[in-house]
């Protein structure tokens, strides 16, 4: 699951980037509003974690705009501002969820699964597709109790792909969603991944179908 970190603190960027990515969240990080916006248009982010104290802008002025456009992503304010009046605006703005600092991470991750699932960004526990099973939680895949022994990218993209089962997913979401913005990819990257994927749920008597739409993208089905 790809979010995006609003933060310019650069000590504090990292550490989070360490210790979310491990819980299986890959983490964009935008330096300012500036580049949040230009973040937010390219990429599909299940959530957002917004820090308020920006360099070229304040964050509730980017999360007012981003509300007046349409964009229902859920945000989780990250934030010093500690007091019931700068909660009570940044809640008014539109945020799902404050959190002040310091604070602990898995306090954090707590909450971003918490606004996820009332956002819908969990449809309960797990995802399903022919004999496949997928938790989201631990984020784990099995057929009948068997894992399946996936990579890291590779359980990126079956969560991607099952979050929007009988739904083409777009290439570019998918290098999005498995390598972030602006990296330097070799044109066949993501048909490596899916190559690899399909292979072990053949492997694992799924169920499950990848099937390649050309030109457009991807899409995750139940065999018939």
């Amino acid at each position: 699951m790809r979010i995006l970190l609003i933060e310019d603190d650069r000590a504090l960027a990292e550490a989070l980037t360490a210790a979310l990515c491990p819980r299986g969240l890959s983490v964009d990080l935008a330096r300012s509003a500036d580049e949040a916006d230009a973040f937010l248009q390219q990429a599909d982010y299940a959530a957002i974690l917004l820090d308020l104290g920006l360099p070229d802008e304040d964050g509730l002025v980017l999360l007012h705009r981003m509300r007046a456009r349409g964009d229902t992503r859920p945000v989780l304010i990250l934030t010093a501002r500690g007091t019931i009046d700068a909660r009570i605006r940044g809640l008014n703005e539109g945020a799902d969820d404050y959190l002040v600092k310091p604070f602990d991470v898995d306090e954090l991750h707590a909450r971003l699964l918490a606004v996820l699932r009332r956002q819908g960004g969990y449809l309960g526990r797990s995802l399903t597709c022919g004999q496949l099973t997928f938790d989201l939680e631990i984020r784990v895949a099995h057929v009948e109790g068997a894992t399946i022994a996936l990579s890291v990218r590779e359980t990126e993209l079956l969560e991607l792909l099952l979050r929007r089962a009988g739904n083409v997913v777009p290439k570019r979401i998918a290098e999005d969603h498995l390598f972030g913005l602006g990296g330097d990819l070799g044109s066949n990257a993501v048909e490596v991944y899916v190559h690899r994927l399909r292979k072990k749920l053949d492997e694992a008597a799924s169920g499950t179908l990848i099937e390649t739409v050309r030109g457009v993208g991807y899409i995750i089905v139940a065999k018939p």
